[in-house]
């Protein structure tokens, strides 16, 4: 086991394994030591987590389904450094929708679930660049998809 999964794991975190794409795309593309993850949406122990943010779930309950998305984006790092996560040089960049009311502003703050989990689970190299967005609808009806870019070595 990698140094980097064997912090995941003291944080009470097991990677699943990494899911397959739901339509014609790969779940992940690398260019150079460039790492692309397509969108992991809001999924815990197989079940989807959804709503609308603002309306149907806090700020807190969407920061911790942002959360599972970065799990999902590092179940999938994890497939594309062949199982060898002690490959990661840095995370670039996160993109992160939030399903959220048209009044809601703190998509922000839900998209720290994921950015927080990263920083704690990869200390400096888990510290990125980032977007949060609002979206009216996301695919399957769930909270939040966020998107990753990777260096890896």
């Amino acid at each position: 086991m990698s140094a980097i999964e064997a912090k995941i794991n003291e944080l009470g975190v097991t990677l699943p394994e990494a899911s397959a794409p739901a339509a014609n795309y790969v779940p992940f593309v690398q260019v150079g030591d460039i790492v692309y993850v397509s969108g992991q949406i809001s999924m815990q122990d197989g079940a989807l987590i959804t709503g609308k943010v603002g309306a149907d779930l806090t700020t807190a309950e969407g920061a911790a389904a942002a959360k599972t998305c970065a799990i999902g984006l590092l179940a999938q790092l994890k497939a594309a450094c062949g199982g060898d996560m002690d490959r990661l040089v840095r995370v670039v960049k996160l993109t992160g929708f939030v399903n959220s009311t048209v009044d809601f502003t703190e998509q922000p703050q839900v998209v720290n679930g994921a950015s927080d989990f990263l920083v704690e689970a990869l200390g400096e190299k888990g510290r990125h660049a980032r977007s949060a967005v609002s979206a009216g609808a996301l695919p399957l009806g769930v909270a939040v998809e966020i998107e990753g870019i990777f260096q890896i070595s």
